[in-house]
């Protein structure tokens, strides 16, 4: 049946990660981020005291102490790049947004420690003069590019753990059994039973409908996956979703390629996407 009704929300929600996989990904990865670099910062603190042990240990925990707050409070730059480029990601030129996003992150962070820092030695009655920024920019940047590959490493994993068969959030017994396909003001209600696959199409995914209707809706495909692969979607291919419930037949194509069949809708099943087939399989 189709409503109309006024749009909510928007592309910010999805790409900030409101939905449950995203959030998931995000919490485990700010908390584990936050461990990992406080390890580090408490191990510099500790060697700059040993190396000059006439300094007072405040100074050491204000320069490390600043660096962690503000790495954290700028961290949602790698996080809404990663949300949209994530590897993998098709178009494969969206991975340049990561240049510009690592130089903002380094920017953010370097300029954000040296304002705390100063409002911190200000307060004490001292002065903290670091030198030109420039230079400093450009030598902390080695290192935040370093930890910002680190960062889009890390919510890949985390991610790419929280999809693996056993793991992640279990599906509530209160589960959704429709699904609201949205174009602008149009929306079309589905059961999910309805769904045979989705296909990437490009700045818009395509619902291809047991009774072979096809709908449209703005959205990236991984947005799309995040909601529907705990109620049973599996990713096939870069470009599809394929209803696991719905699965027909697995048809081997050489080479470790497969066609999924979904009744009269057939879908690519790529060799790149091996936990696919095991998911599939045992349906």
């Amino acid at each position: 049946m189709t409503w109309f009704v006024w749009p909510r929300g928007g592309t910010t929600g999805a790409v900030f990660g409101i939905n449950a996989p995203a959030r998931l990904t995000r919490l485990y990865s700010f908390v584990a981020i936050a461990t990992i670099v406080a390890v580090v910062n408490m191990i510099n603190v500790i060697t700059l005291q040993q190396s000059e042990p006439t300094h007072a240990l405040l100074g050491p925990l204000v320069l490390e102490g600043s660096s962690w707050v503000t790495l954290l409070l700028f961290l949602w730059v790698p996080w809404l790049a990663w949300r949209l480029a994530p590897p993998g990601c098709q178009p494969a030129w969206k991975l340049l947004l990561h240049i510009p996003a690592a130089a903002g992150f380094t920017f953010l962070h370097v300029a954000g420690f040296d304002l705390l820092r100063a409002a911190i030695y200000r307060l004490a009655g001292e002065h903290y003069g670091p030198g030109a920024f420039l230079p400093r920019l450009l030598f902390e940047m080695r290192k935040d590019v370093l930890g910002y590959l680190l960062f889009i490493g890390l919510f890949s994993l985390i991610d790419h753990l929280l999809r693996q068969p056993g793991e992640g959030p279990p599906q509530s017994p209160d589960a959704p059994s429709t699904f609201d396909i949205r174009d602008g003001a149009k929306l079309v209600r589905v059961r999910l039973e309805e769904i045979l696959a989705v296909a990437s199409a490009g700045n818009y995914v395509e619902f291809h409908l047991e009774d072979g209707k096809r709908h449209l809706m703005r959205s990236s495909l991984r947005d799309v996956e995040n909601t529907l692969t705990p109620l049973g979607f599996v990713r096939t291919h870069r470009s599809w979703l394929a209803n696991a419930k719905k699965v027909t037949s697995l048809q081997p194509d050489g080479s470790g390629d497969y066609t999924v069949g979904l009744g009269h809708q057939s879908v690519p099943l790529s060799r790149r996407f091996p936990e696919a087939l095991t998911k599939l399989r045992g349906f």
